[in-house]
């Protein structure tokens, strides 16, 4: 008998371990600059992994980030990110993520609650994910896509370069919004 994580009415994604596939996959980053733009950057390098077991409290999500692979189309930004000021990626050279709880919201909404390692140091976050439904692909591989949504304080992972301005806004907003848009390969 195939289980699922799932309602009595709605099927979600079926049990089994699902592979993220980057190239049709996002995983995606915003943040305020001077208080009045947002500048939008993603991750080039990744690698994650969904286990659905027979019951909601049984799934895990796990992953690591390449950090240099940072990408906010400016070459100079993009280096200073991954200087000693933000990601230090010459003695951190991965983020991890390692779930700890996964519960249901509603029919296609879950919370997932876990520890994010990033710049030496980790911390546990919360994210908002919605199952976007499963496919066959063309080649006959199963495949779930799942939109995830969260945010945190870039100062917690100890990254506070910032420099006030005459106006009181900050030069770099201390939210980050994250939005990762995955396709996973069962």
């Amino acid at each position: 008998m195939r289980q699922m994580i799932s309602t009595s009415k709605t099927t979600l994604v079926p049990t089994g371990t699902w592979k993220v596939d980057p190239a049709h996959s996002t995983l995606g980053f915003s943040v305020k600059h001077l208080g009045i733009a947002t500048v939008r950057g993603r991750f080039d390098e990744f690698e994650g992994v969904l286990e659905i077991g027979v019951t909601d409290e049984s799934a895990r999500a796990y992953g690591a980030v390449k950090a240099v692979s940072v990408n906010t189309m400016n070459a100079d930004r993009d280096e200073h990110l991954r200087s000693v000021d933000f990601f230090g990626v010459d003695e951190n050279p991965e983020f991890r993520f390692e779930s700890t709880r996964i519960e249901r919201v509603d029919d296609e909404t879950f919370e997932i609650a876990g520890d994010l390692t990033m710049n030496g140091v980790t911390k546990p976050i919360t994210l908002t994910a919605e199952v976007q439904g499963t496919e066959t692909d063309a080649l006959d591989n199963e495949r779930v896509g799942v939109e995830v949504r969260g945010q945190l304080n870039r100062g917690d992972w100890g990254m506070t370069l910032n420099q006030a301005l005459g106006s009181g806004n900050m030069m770099i907003g201390e939210k980050v919004k994250l939005e990762l848009d995955i396709s996973a390969v069962k």
